[in-house]
């Protein structure tokens, strides 16, 4: 494809702390608004918040006290203007004293139990590889984990509410796994048996659902407006927003990427590629999957026995295993074209940890998109790394329960006091 001069670099989006106004408020609820406002900017004043969100500088004091009756948020120390000079203020900030979430994430071979506090920071995982399969045992492993964490890592701190998340379909509406392929699972009705044996809310969501959500909540600003994340592990799946709002489908089913097809063998030729359950060779998943890096690179003669060694010699500069992360970033760099193409996204989020861990990988993935898209002419700009990269999945469970509190702090959370 012929080459367009390449443009001059816009400058970078701005992070979160330099907002100026509210043209890039969250959305939802007076209360959620302001919740929303003290977590990008607190501890902030009021007055602050009131410019921030567009409300009146007497609905932002209600709301405040609502947040401050269920302990979400908390008074900082008064402060004035330079010099003392200017009126004194009391800001607000989220409170993180008092309440913490848990999380839940299956993966093809293990699944990890987690605590965040309300800043979406972990503060304890436990990951644990998987005895069998089933999804009653694998979901009462998990509620008997719980237990356990919360007492060596809460610190007095209560736990609110249970996020689960996993790969494939999954209908939050239901709090049902629609179809799991890799872990054989179909309808499962995950919040009924987790709420049962937990006694917690338990909100359920697709993985890249939920960490689309995170970076929206924690992450890079630019994900408000629109984003399309691209996850890359054992499942290949992504998710996708407008207006800030995620998109679902009526059957729970977007953000199905793996057969996003990219060519007979990939980059290799047909002689290289790697089949697909489909029946197809060259789909995004069976090309670059975490199942096809172990396969390529015993191909190499280059034996691990987890996907993580492999990332750890790649991490080591060990040649092949670097090359096998090159190469399957430039092929998530063509899913990625198509993906800019098509939804034309205020940003691209990747998660995938030869782009979050190794420059390079970085590089030749933007530098693919470069060539291949029509309507992306700033890589550098639109497509970015995970903002979670080590804490992924940990994170991922978490923030299911997050977004929901963030969009209805004042809704029936039984461990919060009644909303006066």
């Amino acid at each position: 494809m012929t080459r367009l001069p390449a443009p001059t670099r816009r400058p970078r989006p701005p992070r979160r702390s330099e907002i100026p106004s509210s043209g890039h408020a969250r959305r939802g609820s007076g209360t959620g608004s302001v919740l929303g406002a003290i977590l990008d900017h607190g501890p902030v004043a009021r007055s602050t918040v009131a410019r921030l969100t567009g409300l009146s500088p007497a609905s932002v004091t209600g709301h405040a006290a609502q947040l401050l009756s269920r302990g979400l948020i908390r008074e900082s120390a008064e402060t004035t203007g330079p010099r003392g000079l200017g009126r004194p203020h009391v800001p607000l900030e989220i409170d993180t004293s008092r309440y913490l979430v848990a999380g839940a994430h299956i993966a093809v071979a293990h699944s990890t139990v987690s605590l965040m506090d309300l800043r979406g920071r972990v503060v304890a995982e436990d990951r644990r590889p998987h005895l069998d399969t089933h999804p009653r045992r694998i979901l009462d492993d998990l509620a008997a984990r719980l237990p356990l964490l919360t007492a060596a890592h809460a610190a007095g701190r209560q736990v609110l509410a249970l996020g689960f998340a996993t790969g494939h379909r999954v209908d939050p509406a239901a709090g049902v796994v629609v179809e799991h392929p890799h872990l054989g699972w179909r309808s499962v009705p995950v919040r009924e048996i987790l709420s049962a044996a937990t006694g917690l809310p338990v909100h359920v969501d697709s993985h890249s659902r939920a960490l689309a959500r995170a970076e929206q909540m924690f992450g890079e600003v630019s994900t408000r407006r629109s984003t399309v994340l691209l996850f890359i592990g054992a499942v290949v799946d992504g998710a996708f927003a407008t207006s800030g709002e995620l998109h679902r489908g009526p059957r729970s089913g977007a953000g199905s990427v793996a057969h996003l097809p990219l060519g007979s063998g990939g980059s290799g030729g047909s002689d290289d590629a790697e089949p697909c359950r489909c029946g197809r060779t060259g789909c995004l998943q069976s090309e670059v999957s975490e199942r096809a890096m172990i396969r390529r690179a015993a191909a190499r003669s280059l034996y691990v026995g987890t996907f993580q060694e492999l990332l750890d010699h790649a991490m080591a500069g060990e040649p092949r295993a670097v090359e096998l992360f090159r190469r399957r970033a430039r092929l998530v760099g063509r899913a990625a074209a198509l993906l800019l193409d098509m939804f034309d996204p205020e940003c691209l989020v990747v998660v995938e940890p030869g782009a979050g861990r190794l420059p390079e990988c970085l590089a030749d993935l933007r530098e693919e998109v470069g060539m291949r898209s029509w309507v992306c002419d700033d890589p550098e700009r639109a497509v970015v790394p995970s903002s979670f990269t080590g804490s992924v999945l940990a994170t991922a469970g978490g923030a299911v329960a997050l977004a929901a509190l963030y969009t209805d702090p004042l809704g029936p959370w039984p461990a919060l006091p009644a909303v006066s």
